[in-house]
């Protein structure tokens, strides 16, 4: 019995995610892994890298069993537009805060889809800079200002 891909995207997807796990353990394997309580430095690479490896292993599988369309054409809108929110990200999370920077990427990465309209991807970095504030800022406590330098003094 011969195996052969039955669906390309989930055999890409699955391999992009099982390369990701092994880099996740590659860069944690020399920390310290602590406990469920005390986390050390390589716990969250490490599980995350469980997590994915588990996720890309199923892909792989069903890949091969389900039939599935082949992959379509590339667009390079929407790989600009995506590396351009995360850039932005970047650019803006110290002095803008962590409002204005979801917001951007969230904005500028949802107009990279065909389905985009202003009414969802508003009310979506509305949602997600809250959701980042309230769990990061101050459920977890991450030095990242809610709105940064260029707005607060």
């Amino acid at each position: 019995m011969r195996l052969s891909v039955r669906d390309p995207a989930d055999f890409w997807s699955g391999l992009l995610f099982l390369a990701c796990a092994l880099a996740f353990l590659w860069i944690g394997r020399n920390y310290d892994f602590g406990s469920p309580l005390r986390m050390g430095p390589s716990f969250f690479p490490v599980v995350l890298s469980v997590v994915l490896a588990t996720i890309g292993l199923a892909a792989l599988v069903r890949s091969f069993v389900v039939v599935g369309e082949p992959i379509g054409g590339f667009t390079v809108k929407g790989l600009l537009l995506v590396t351009l929110g995360t850039l932005l990200f970047a650019l803006l999370i110290e002095r803008a805060g962590v409002v204005v920077a979801v917001s951007a990427i969230t904005l500028v990465s949802a107009y990279a889809s065909v389905k985009f309209t202003w009414k969802q991807g508003i009310t979506m970095a509305l949602l997600l800079s809250a959701f980042c504030a309230l769990v990061f800022v101050y459920g977890l406590g991450v030095p990242m200002p809610i709105l940064g330098s260029w707005f607060v003094d």
